[in-house]
C-alpha cells in the first residue's frame, strides 16, 4: 500500500474484548489531519505535524475550553484540527467495547 500519511484503523480480538489498533494495514480512515506513527509520541494519535495528542484536545474540550482558548494554548492548531481530533476520538470510541460499571 502506498504511504498516504493517513491513519488506518482496525479492531482486533485481544481475548475478552476487542482492542483498537492504529496501523497501515486495514481500512483507511478519512483523517488527513491526524497521524499515528511509532516515531512520534510512541504512536499516540496526534495532530499532523505536531506532538499534540488527540486526547489532549479532547480533554481541553471536555473542560469547556473554546476553540479560541485551545488555539491560544496551541497556536499551531486550526479550528479544523480541533474538529478532526474530535471526529477521530468519536470514531475510536465507537470502534471498541468499553467496560462500564453496572448502574445502581
Amino acid at each position: 500500500m502506498p504511504d498516504s500519511g493517513l491513519v488506518w484503523m482496525r479492531t482486533v480480538d485481544s481475548g475478552s474484548s476487542p482492542a483498537l489498533v492504529l496501523d497501515r494495514y486495514d481500512q483507511p480512515m478519512p483523517y488527513e489531519r491526524i497521524t499515528a506513527t511509532p516515531e512520534v509520541m510512541a504512536g499516540v494519535p496526534c495532530v499532523r505535524g505536531t506532538r499534540i495528542p488527540v486526547a489532549t484536545i479532547v480533554g481541553m474540550v471536555a473542560e469547556g475550553m473554546t476553540d479560541a482558548e485551545i488555539q491560544g494554548d496551541y497556536p499551531q492548531l486550526s479550528t479544523e484540527d480541533v474538529r478532526e481530533a474530535l471526529r477521530f476520538a468519536a470514531a475510536a470510541v465507537d470502534e471498541r467495547t468499553l467496560p462500564l460499571l453496572p448502574s445502581a
